[in-house]
């Protein structure tokens, strides 16, 4: 809403500028326009630069989060586990086996992981891991990690979208400012008290 509202204002300095004909207000919407567009060229490099990073910090937090699973809906972390390993298909950190080394799986000594694991397919799973073919066999932490990249990389063609708008308003801008230096100043044709 903030962002909207701090467009819709340059948006307003621009036209104003433009309708007025002022050099000013016009310099001032192509300072505001070329700020913008350097922070989101900012935006879209670090990006790019730390996408690779999303892969360790996905590692790093997953690690933490299956650790701190104790399959209660009140906990918001098995929760969240629960959602990912449905939305995503799929079950443990890089596949079902990881369950085995966590210490839920440790303390319900079923020999089972949990239900959000079983395929939608498999009716009767209770996520026993003597039924392998009822759970999901890949990872979350890949998936998880490839729609991050896939968000961060609609992230960066939108920077870059709305960063070639403003350049194009930015070349507008310093036409009409160009031009407007070259223009004569207007002249009054009012001479001897007579109008022209």
């Amino acid at each position: 809403m903030a962002v909207g509202a701090l467009l819709f204002i340059i948006g307003l300095i621009g036209c104003c500028a433009t309708i007025r004909e002022s050099r000013c207000g016009l310099a001032t919407f192509v300072f505001i326009l070329l700020l913008v567009f350097v922070t989101e060229v900012v935006v879209v490099v670090l990006g790019y630069v730390y996408r690779a990073k999303v892969e360790n910090e996905v590692d790093r937090s997953i690690q933490k989060v299956y650790k701190t699973y104790n399959g209660t809906n009140s906990d918001a972390a098995s929760r969240a586990i629960d959602y990912v390993q449905r939305q995503l298909h799929c079950c443990g950190i890089h596949n079902y086996s990881d369950w085995e080394n966590t210490d839920w799986f440790k303390e319900t000594k079923n020999q089972s992981v949990p239900l959000s694991c079983c395929r939608e397919t498999a009716r009767s799973c209770n996520g026993s891991l003597a039924n392998p073919s009822d759970l999901y066999a890949e990872g979350c932490e890949a998936l998880v990690v490839k729609k991050l990249q896939e968000i961060l990389m609609h992230v960066i063609w939108a920077a870059l979208a709305f960063a070639a708008i403003q350049l194009l308003g930015m070349l507008c801008a310093c036409i009409v400012l160009c031009r407007r230096s070259r223009d004569p100043a207007y002249e009054l044709l009012i001479t001897g008290g007579t109008y022209a």
